[in-house]
């Protein structure tokens, strides 16, 4: 099956590098095809919110795009599709925050552990385009801009067979941590191995036992079989990282005013769409979880997992200044939300 994914996302990408370059992506109606890449499964709040917009753009300008959804990483890898949108192969894709980080350095501060004191904070935040615009708009020169946010939730750690309440308990273990230098170092304050990984070869890796664990929000055990591996999810909720929908430039670009307001009113939607859609999949996975994959929930206390995680927030602050400003915005939100935590 992989192999076969890997063949399909080769020749779309080829076929698509050569509409771009004939200048004929278009469908056999001339509607301009509007292709939106994505990793998760069809049942995903992502998904579900990435239809939306399909529809409500086909509504206000159907005579002139035809909009194309691919999930479950039919156009590639998320790194791929990254650079199938940087060229311009395809319009749109969804990217883990981790993986723009490597792009800009200015999506390393919403890669920091335990940035934002509630879910509250966190959307609030998120939601303030002061914070929001200097750090979406930072990867211009690459190509491509981020035109909303996606609620990922909270990540947490998951093991095979050790269940995790403290960070020594991570000594010693592999974890498969996203591709990012942030989330490396991390691991490696708490005491574990980082073991950075695509997300599509983690539930090998567990199964396998190349890996002990992970880390990542609880529709990874169901719409992903990982709690089918890993019987601990345990609720230290060292991050809350917003996914990213990013569009090519020059397709943003070259909208008229008119189209550009509605693609805008589209991005709003799939931000209002999939925040709707995770409330009710969170609750559904972990119920699924518990009852049908036999996952034990843990909720340990998370200051010894904030204390060991708070040299990052110096050290970033010291390499990377210009955030500064950003950063206290986001601590205001902080004091507005704290944590419920007692």
């Amino acid at each position: 099956m992989k192999t076969f994914k890997k063949v399909l996302a080769l020749a779309l990408a080829t076929v698509m590098s050569a509409a771009v370059l004939t200048g004929c992506g278009s469908s056999a109606d001339n509607r301009m095809i509007i292709r939106i890449g994505h990793n998760q499964s069809t049942n995903h709040p992502t998904h579900i919110a990435l239809v939306a917009f399909e529809e409500f753009i086909e509504s206000k300008l159907g005579d002139k795009y035809n909009v194309e959804v691919f999930p479950s990483e039919l156009l590639g890898s998320q790194n791929e599709m990254v650079q199938l949108t940087q060229t311009g192969a395809i319009n749109f894709c969804v990217a883990s925050n981790s993986l723009l980080e490597t792009f800009s350095t200015n999506y390393t501060l919403f890669n920091l552990p335990y940035l934002f004191a509630s879910a509250e904070a966190y959307h609030a935040s998120m939601d303030d385009e002061s914070i929001t615009g200097p750090i979406f708009e930072s990867t211009k020169d690459a190509g491509f801009e981020a035109v909303t946010w996606l609620d990922a939730g909270t990540r947490n750690f998951y093991t095979v067979n050790t269940p995790i309440e403290t960070p020594a308990d991570l000594k010693g273990l592999k974890i498969r941590v996203q591709q990012s230098p942030t989330n490396v170092q991390m691991m490696n304050l708490l005491g574990g191995s980082a073991t950075p990984m695509g997300f599509g070869d983690v539930y090998t890796a567990l199964q396998s036992k190349i890996i002990d664990g992970a880390e990542n929000n609880e529709l990874a055990l169901t719409d992903n079989g990982h709690g089918d591996v890993c019987k601990y999810y345990s609720y230290d909720m060292h991050q809350m990282i917003p996914d990213i929908l990013i569009g090519n430039i020059a397709f943003l670009d070259g909208l008229s005013e008119e189209e550009r307001a509605i693609f805008e009113e589209g991005f709003d939607l799939v931000n209002e769409v999939q925040r709707e859609e995770w409330t009710d999949a969170v609750a559904e996975a972990k119920d699924r979880a518990a009852n049908e994959q036999g996952v034990q929930f843990l909720y340990p206390d998370t200051k010894p997992f904030q204390e060991a995680c708070a040299p990052m927030h110096e050290d970033m602050l010291a390499q990377y200044p210009d955030l500064q400003p950003i950063y206290d915005a986001i601590q205001a939100y902080n004091e507005q939300y704290p944590s419920t935590e007692s």
